[in-house]
């Protein structure tokens, strides 16, 4: 199944996690973080075959099926990145590196 974190914030108050594994249980613990000062982060991890929803468009519709009687904006911060194989001439030994760049999607809530 898929693994869940979810961590909420209002600015004066705790910070919280919740976990899941998509098993039908949860928990949920204080936490200190200082990156998150107010609002909600969602970390969800993918397995091979569920990369689907790493595309823009599956998002956006995730996210608008589930927010629909939310009364405030979300928006869906969108960092497109692309992976790009460079080849070392200097070296002549026609050794291939690869640059790797991650997908990074943030929903603000």
């Amino acid at each position: 199944g898929i693994n869940a974190e979810y961590m909420g914030k209002h600015s004066e108050d705790d910070c919280y996690l919740w976990e899941s594994s998509a098993g039908g249980t949860f928990t949920v613990t204080k936490v200190e973080d200082d990156t998150l000062k107010r609002g909600t982060k969602i970390t969800l991890f993918l397995k091979e075959d569920q990369q689907e929803f790493l595309e823009e468009r599956k998002l956006k519709d995730l996210i608008k099926k589930h927010s629909e009687f939310i009364g405030f904006p979300i928006s869906l911060q969108v960092q497109k990145t692309s992976e790009k194989e460079v080849t070392d001439d200097e070296a002549k030994k026609k050794k291939k590196k690869k640059k790797k760049k991650k997908k990074k999607y943030s929903a603000l809530i």
